[in-house]
């Protein structure tokens, strides 16, 4: 019994010594599994930190949000400046517009009374003598309450009393356009036959424009 007692005891140590190997390499390859493991935990993580910077990125980011904003608030207050500009110019031209309109434009009710009177004035301060004629209105496209009045009218006279008929209403207060003339010799002496289209520009009354409105938007 003793020498199988020793055989078994001897096998023993020979299995443990067999087996011992291989614990050692399972024990390597463990350690060099989380080695590796560690490694590629520590490359993504400098990575990470290198991309985002979370030391310093936060307050980078709020200064380039900052200097954004304060762009873009520059850029909206230059626009409201530019709308600003336009907003003046287009109040001091409504301004000069009415102004002229209140200036050239004669009241629907007297222009004709008023336009073919100063024309039979300045032609009898040329020399110029009247003759037939008729006139007429019309809208002006595009405006509201504002026509234009179209004047045909005749006069007889030397040459010399047409050129100062001409420089007469030019130089006149109203705004009378002259654009047609047409002159013809008499058969007989050094008069002239003078055939003119002038225009003149008409505003509505106010009360006529107020009760236009007002039956326009009852119907």
């Amino acid at each position: 019994m003793n020498r199988n007692s020793r055989g078994s005891g001897k096998l023993g140590r020979l299995v443990s010594r067999l087996r011992a190997p291989a614990r050692v390499r399972r024990a390597d390859v463990r350690f060099w599994a989380r080695l590796v493991l560690g490694a590629l935990l520590a490359a993504d993580l400098a990575t990470a930190l290198a991309v985002f910077q979370p030391w310093s990125g936060s307050a980078q980011d709020l200064e380039r949000r900052l200097a954004a904003l304060r762009g873009e608030v520059a850029s909206r207050r230059q626009a409201v400046d530019r709308l600003r500009a336009v907003a003046a110019k287009v109040q001091v031209a409504r301004e000069q517009a009415e102004r002229f309109v209140a200036e050239y434009f004669l009241e629907r009710r007297t222009v004709s009374s008023t336009v073919l009177r100063e024309l039979d004035a300045l032609a009898r301060k040329a020399g110029m003598k009247a003759k037939e004629g008729s006139y007429l209105f019309e809208p002006i496209e595009g405006s509201r309450g504002l026509s234009m009045m179209t004047i045909h009218a005749g006069f007889e006279g030397s040459y010399a009393d047409l050129i100062k008929f001409l420089n007469l209403i030019d130089r006149s207060g109203r705004l009378i356009i002259l654009s047609d003339l047409q002159a013809a010799p008499q058969a007989s002496g050094p008069l002239l036959n003078v055939t003119m289209k002038l225009n003149a520009f008409v505003r509505e009354d106010v009360g006529e424009s107020l009760q236009a409105r007002a039956e326009a938007s009852g119907s």
